[in-house]
């Protein structure tokens, strides 16, 4: 069952985060994600304003999402926002509707 992995992130330095988001893609498609929003333009519906980018990648499973986000790739570019370059919120959910 397909899963999404959503994050919203404020970056806090622009060229730090650079050096994170320019590894991100390859490590997401070496784990068979696929990248359906990143970075675009948004409306802030509802909620805190807090956040300025977001990013939805699918992956076949959620088992695939988790496995890329905790691979040792994902680890060590993610260690550049991490160390301040900004902050993320990360979560992965499986598709469907689970209040059936």
């Amino acid at each position: 069952m397909p899963a999404y992995w959503l994050a919203r992130s404020k970056i806090h330095d622009p060229v730090e985060y650079k050096k994170y988001t320019d590894l991100v893609p390859g490590i997401i498609q070496q784990y068979g994600g696929k990248v359906l929003a990143r970075g675009g333009k948004y409306q802030i519906m509802e909620g805190p304003e807090d956040f300025h980018r977001f990013v939805v990648i699918e992956f076949d499973s959620l088992e695939a999402g988790v496995k890329c986000f905790e691979s040792p790739e994902y680890v060590a570019a993610a260690a550049y926002r991490r160390a301040g370059a900004g902050v993320v919120e990360n979560v992965i959910i499986e598709s469907g509707d689970a209040t059936k």
